[in-house]
């Protein structure tokens, strides 16, 4: 399985030691932790089983296991933590992109910061699932928090590559049902999809009382669009497809939309009290986590 080392560098682990993510709408889950809660009382779920040793209370014994076995067997339960998060990483095509000088594409980017906040989480004692998708689920990880799940999320990191179409609303519609206990879904991408069909299923997210932040995760080619010369364009989600372009002829129309479908975005986020942050692969990752998690905790 892979490590911590395969996707974040030590000093990153470092700067991120010490953050802290809060929830700020009732979660799923006990209420003996920092979360606030919906229910009352005190949820476990079943962890493993391991041989009974002198002082174990008796009441813990799995009389199933001793029947089939003829051992001694404890139940270990993990306490059901407050927190329930959902990593939500786009691996479509478009994903792909690097621009000239870039250190990751977006979908690497993505995925290092996705190990961030799974790693914020889970040294909070709280639980994180994943899910990877283009047009569809291609991988789904439910939450957990034990130590071990950290290290079964970043081999499915490593593994993850961008390729494939993608429908955001679509898929994401077929995903909420699949997030069965309210609590955090974070869904990194760079949202390249018609604006009003995604606003439609972020708010599907809210209606089934999620909290969401997304982050809009760019290129700064895709806002700058430095092209100077004739440049081959390719769809990265149809590699058939490409076009030679003469850059000048229509800088200014793409920008205007550009401009318009982050503003489209912005507003709608806003109107479904989601929170949007804006992040580009240049930026560097555990700093700009730093200040979205500092802010939050000031607006909170």
């Amino acid at each position: 399985m892979a490590s911590a080392s395969e996707m974040l560098q030590p000093e990153e682990l470092q700067s991120i030691a010490n953050l802290q993510l809060m929830a700020r709408q009732a979660v799923e889950g006990a209420i003996s932790g920092q979360h606030r809660s919906p229910h009352k009382g005190f949820s476990v779920e079943f962890a493993q089983h391991r041989e009974y040793v002198q002082g174990d209370e008796v009441r813990r014994v799995d009389w199933k296991v001793f029947a089939k076995t003829d051992r001694y067997y404890v139940r270990e339960y993990e306490e059901e933590t407050n927190l329930r998060a959902t990593l939500l990483v786009d691996a479509s095509g478009s994903m792909g992109y690097a621009g000239e000088g870039a250190a990751f594409t977006k979908c690497q980017y993505a995925l290092r910061l996705a190990a961030c906040i799974a790693h914020i989480i889970l040294q909070q004692r709280d639980s994180v699932g994943l899910i990877t998708f283009d047009t569809e689920v291609r991988g789904f990880i439910p939450p957990r928090s034990s130590t071990r799940h950290l290290r079964i999320l970043y081999d499915r990191m490593t593994k993850t590559v961008p390729g494939g179409e993608t429908d955001l609303s679509k898929v994401f519609h077929e995903i909420v049902p699949r997030i069965q206990k309210r609590g955090m879904v974070f869904i990194l991408s760079d949202c390249y999809t018609d604006v009003r069909g995604l606003l439609s299923s972020l708010a599907h997210f809210r209606h089934a009382s999620h909290e969401v932040v997304l982050f809009h995760i760019m290129d700064r080619d895709e806002v700058e669009f430095p092209f100077q010369q004739w440049t081959k364009f390719e769809n990265l989600e149809r590699l058939s497809e490409f076009r030679m372009v003469d850059p000048a002829s229509f800088r200014v129309s793409y920008l205007e939309n550009v401009e318009r479908f982050r503003e489209e975005l912005k507003r709608g986020c806003q109107r479904h009290r989601i929170d949007l942050v804006p992040i580009f692969t240049d930026e560097p990752l555990t700093g700009t986590l730093a200040r979205f998690l500092k802010q939050r905790q000031a607006t909170g």
